[in-house]
């Protein structure tokens, strides 16, 4: 595959991090149905990942609750010894249950064996960024985030992580975290028909954050998926490619980790990145949220 080198254009994470493309890639679908166990096809997942590196994807989004273990240890296989520009991003705060139910894990054993579990699995000496993962399945609960954090930070101190991020946080959560260590990264749900965060989005822009939403097509109604459908249509795309590319359109600091199994997904996917989406058709997309974008 020839190489791609845009994709979105970059985002120089805040600090001392990284600057990434700003289209991605999420690991979460390599693991089995559920994201539980290997998948049924260890060989094409791979081959999945080693196209969206040869594309150009300089960050894989994963974590060793994925499995668990399983997807972390595919990357490994597939791209270890990794490029010097690809940034792995994991997260903890999480575990499977034996019912592959999903639990919070947020003692200090629990976010240090996390740490230590995505090292090993991922074979790495650090971790180049590690969000931590609170709040509910899909959004945020308020509360004090001090405490686990902390443990984090801790842990960057040691050296074993490079830099911090959240996930599943309020903007309020954001400010107390920040009197804790930098944080560089910001990953919640958000696409064009869930729109809560969009004040946060921009406050984060102005402050050079990073922010990586998740479920970027999904929880649409009949209305909005035909209103999306026919954008779809009238730019020749799919209405996958239409929602990725107004993300990138929406704000400079959204990177997206579309995640996919599949090739032939993967680089319809990454092809979003290249989908510019006129002025007056962006206005018409803003009303599938019921809102109007903040500037």
């Amino acid at each position: 595959m020839t190489k791609q080198t845009n994709l979105g254009g970059s985002f120089a994470l805040p600090g001392a991090a990284p600057t990434l493309k700003r289209m991605g890639y999420g690991a979460m679908q390599l693991a089995g149905p559920q994201v539980w166990g290997p998948p049924r096809d260890i060989d094409g997942a791979i081959a999945v990942l080693r196209e969206a590196v040869a594309a150009g994807v300089t960050h894989i989004d994963t974590s060793d609750f994925y499995g668990p273990h399983v997807t972390n240890q595919i990357i490994k296989r597939a791209i270890h010894p990794y490029p010097d520009d690809l940034v792995i991003v994991t997260k903890v705060g999480a575990r499977r249950g034996e019912d592959k139910s999903w639990i919070h894990a947020l003692s200090r054993q629990q976010l240090t064996d996390a740490v230590h579990d995505n090292l090993r699995n991922l074979g790495l000496d650090a971790l180049d960024v590690v969000n931590l993962r609170v709040g509910g399945v899909m959004r945020p609960t308020e509360g004090s985030i001090e405490e686990p954090l902390t443990v984090l930070a801790e842990l960057k101190q040691q050296g074993l992580i490079r830099h911090l991020g959240l996930s599943n946080v309020s903007p309020a959560q954001l400010r107390e975290a920040q009197t804790i260590t930098e944080i560089v990264c910001v990953q919640n749900l958000y696409n064009l028909a869930q729109r809560s965060d969009d004040g946060f989005i921009n406050d984060l822009a102005e402050q050079g954050i990073a922010y990586v939403p998740f479920f970027p097509l999904g929880g649409f109604s009949p209305l909005q998926s035909s209103a999306l459908d026919a954008a779809a249509a009238a730019l020749q795309a799919t209405p996958m490619q239409v929602a990725l590319a107004w993300l990138l359109q929406r704000a400079p600091n959204i990177l997206l980790i579309p995640g996919t199994s599949s090739i032939e997904h993967l680089r319809e996917n990454l092809k979003a990145a290249t989908l510019e989406i006129p002025f007056e058709l962006m206005a018409e997309l803003e009303l599938i949220g019921g809102g109007v974008r903040q500037s």
